[in-house]
């Protein structure tokens, strides 16, 4: 979520140009401020000097831009991809704080706005916060919410059990941990199925257990069924073998913790997996570790 990342090259020119997604456009005038970038209907927009590469951008061509408002509310293009995009999620950090909202660093120049009604508690400089990029379709201005209960898809068409979708980690409660899945999807970790440390904020892969009729998804960081969890721990241990050369210091007598941050899996799994690969010829047991045959 944090880290900067470059746009995708998908030459698709757009239609007209859309406030906080990936557009692409194509490149129609050199300014001194800056190109001049047009969409299909002949809206244009301007892409700042600080974001181009002459010899990588010729006029003519299309490139792939995302589009904000800048300082004085102008539409503006960027190279650069925020953390996240319209109608997706982002663990952001409060940058400053004003009687009227917060401000939070999403990746850009400008900080995005979280209005104060869009908070269900007092933000904190410095702190971080899970949030939902949101539009204001009057003003087309981007901002940020806290509230995002009224976002959830209540459409369950497509899903079942074992389809993987992203998720970010939302809240800790006593059963496990609030997630949203897809960017669209309520959906719930239970603890006693979680072999690893989790942060409010975490991005992970996870697996559909059950479709609920409440409109919520019981989810799990492993696949569901006793099959696919098999191939996948078996999957792991030899993944986790060839990067370490092939040797690693577990065997049936390791330590529960340290099998379960190594591996993110049981103890009784763990051995379980090793018994498989050993009768497999996969790997040998050794008096200390176990080797990749």
């Amino acid at each position: 979520m944090s880290k900067e990342q470059t746009i995708p090259q998908d030459k698709i020119q757009n239609l007209t140009i859309n406030i906080g997604e990936i557009n692409t456009l194509q490149i129609m005038r050199d300014t001194d401020y800056g190109y001049f970038l047009e969409s299909k209907d002949g809206n244009e927009i301007l892409l700042p000097n600080v974001y181009i590469m002459e010899d990588e951008m010729p006029m003519d061509s299309l490139l792939d831009v995302f589009v904000y408002t800048d300082s004085e509310d102008r539409p503006v293009a960027t190279t650069k991809l925020p953390y996240a995009k319209l109608g997706e999620y982002g663990f952001f950090t409060v940058v400053d704080y004003k009687p009227y909202g917060a401000f939070v660093n999403w990746g850009l120049p400008k900080d995005l706005f979280v209005p104060l009604s869009q908070q269900k508690e007092h933000f904190t400089i410095g702190k971080k916060y899970l949030l939902r990029v949101c539009l204001d379709e009057q003003t087309n201005r981007l901002f940020a919410t806290q509230k995002i209960g009224k976002y959830f898809n209540k459409d369950m068409k497509g899903l079942h059990q074992n389809k993987v979708l992203d998720a970010i980690v939302l809240a800790k409660t006593p059963l496990g941990y609030k997630v949203v899945a897809d960017n669209q999807y309520e959906g719930m970790l239970f603890t006693n199925e979680i072999y690893e440390d989790l942060r409010i904020g975490d991005t992970k892969k996870v697996y559909i257990k059950t479709v609920r009729k409440d409109f919520k998804l019981d989810l799990s960081l492993q696949p569901i069924g006793k099959r696919a969890k098999i191939d996948e721990a078996e999957g792991t241990v030899l993944q986790l073998l060839k990067e370490a050369e092939g040797t690693l210091p577990f065997t049936y007598k390791s330590d529960t913790e340290e099998i379960k941050k190594v591996f993110n899996m049981s103890k009784k799994n763990f051995k379980r997996t090793l018994t498989k690969l050993i009768e497999t010829k996969q790997i040998e047991l050794l008096e200390k570790s176990i080797k990749l045959l």
